[in-house]
């Protein structure tokens, strides 16, 4: 879809010059533009009041060194970022990648579209992301502790827990987050909610490591409800073997539907029987090991090198939970193809502006990233307020919690794709229910 709205090409246009080099986050503003264009002419006062130029730029931009011995004593040097985007209704909030496609670019659109997310959960964070180039994959703990040590000796005189919470987010799990909240406890002599994915044992909460997984299904539950649907007797195809794909599946499976295939960075899995979650699990939380040894226990199960090829399995319903961009146009007409109906998000942007033409135009249920994955940061939240209160809530309350919020957005996402005229269209609502909380603050509190 291309933008008629002459205001917003000319803002458009501005992004791209300052952001050459930055696919990504053009990608990210492009499509949350052509949401707002009824917005546009609807609210004269928010051109006015300059609020779309503003939150196009980031508030700061934080590059730094990350210099880190390795175990042969031999001196390593990364790159770290910490973008804190938008302020306007609560601290900066969003996760920290440890990858090695990390790079600017990759920040500002993950901290864009952390923007929206947060304020679809109707808690108050703003938005922001950081993370570094550094792979912890292959790494011994020794050396991933001292990388987040030096990580967290520039970061921690940016952050804290009324100006900026960081989570973890690829390559960030609970041993990285312990490594950095220890490091900022020592820099700052003081014990505070500052880092959201903590463990247990300090301030961490339950049913946070779930949350993304369990918040994607709750969501795309509503979305099947409303159009009559559910995930009963459904098979459904989910990507990637993290947290999100691993507890998605959990979830997925819980409510009825028989989940077939997931994925790692070298290929994927076809089980006909259904996913052996424990199995994953061992392999992939204990073992860390890949996803094709799945093969050697599970005689009816098949591997295929290379990642693009799980889109081809038939099934009903499709979570994206690997990575940007992994759905194109050709994956999505095999989806549609095959009798999919539904594609709901639990990886940020995984599918291009073609896959999402190709959704919409054969009218597929689709549930935008910034609104099906948010059960992740919605939790951070739930943790951040048990810091603050110095609770700790119990697996049940926080999931009843999470399951709330995600009603909430997906509420949320149906009423402001309606009253725009646009109903169906979850991506729209997303985007314009996520941008009108933030746009209302940013007017409120004037020029800054």
């Amino acid at each position: 879809m291309a933008l008629k709205n002459e205001y917003l090409i000319s803002v458009l246009e501005t992004v791209k010059k300052r952001n050459a080099g930055e696919p990504e986050f053009i990608q990210a503003v492009t499509e949350v533009f052509e949401s707002l264009e009824p917005v546009v002419e609807r609210r004269p006062d928010l051109v006015e009041a300059g609020v779309i130029e503003r939150l196009v730029e980031p508030e700061r931009q934080i590059i730094f060194r990350v210099p880190w011995v390795d175990d042969n004593g031999k001196t390593q040097v990364n790159r770290g970022f910490r973008v804190q985007y938008n302020s306007a209704i609560g601290p900066y909030k969003g996760g920290l990648r440890l990858h090695p496609s990390v790079y600017i670019g990759i920040i500002k659109f993950l901290g864009f579209e952390q923007i929206f997310k947060n304020s679809l959960t109707t808690l108050p964070m703003g938005g922001g992301k950081g993370g570094s180039d550094f792979d912890p994959k292959g790494k011994s703990d020794g050396e991933i502790m001292r990388f987040c040590q030096s990580f967290m000796t520039e970061l921690f005189r940016h952050i804290g827990p009324d100006c900026d919470v960081p989570a973890g987010d690829i390559g960030t799990g609970a041993r990285e987050i312990g490594y950095m909240f220890g490091q900022y406890k020592r820099l700052k002599n003081e014990f505070t909610g500052v880092l959201t994915g903590k463990g247990l044992t300090f301030g961490g909460s339950l049913a946070r490591t779930e949350a993304t997984g369990f918040g994607l299904c709750y969501f795309t539950q509503e979305m099947l409800k409303a159009n009559g649907k559910s995930f009963e007797g459904k098979t459904v195809v989910i990507s990637g073997s993290g947290n999100v794909a691993i507890y998605a599946t959990k979830k997925a499976t819980e409510l009825g539907a028989k989940v077939v295939a997931l994925s790692d960075s070298n290929g994927y899995i076809y089980d006909k029987n259904g996913i052996d979650l424990d199995c994953v699990k061992q392999l992939k939380e204990v073992e860390r090991k890949r996803i094709k040894e799945y093969v050697a226990t599970h005689p009816d199960a098949v591997y295929t090198e290379g990642c693009k090829g799980i889109w081809s399995i038939p099934c009903d319903i499709a979570l994206p939970c690997a990575t940007q961009n992994e759905i194109d146009k050709e994956s999505a007409e095999l989806l549609v193809k095959n009798g999919c109906f539904a594609v709901s998000e639990g990886a940020n942007m995984p599918s291009t502006p073609e896959a999402i033409e190709v959704y919409l135009s054969n009218g597929l249920l689709y549930g935008p990233a910034k609104a099906a994955n948010a059960g992740g940061v919605a939790t951070s939240g739930l943790e951040m307020s048990q810091n603050s209160a110095r609770l700790s809530w119990t697996f049940e309350e926080v999931d009843a919690k999470l399951q709330g919020i995600m009603k909430s957005i997906f509420k949320s996402c149906d009423e402001a794709a309606k009253e725009y005229g646009l109903e169906g269209n979850y991506m729209a609502g997303a985007n314009i229910a996520g941008f009108l909380k933030v746009a209302e603050a940013m007017k409120a509190q004037g020029c800054v």
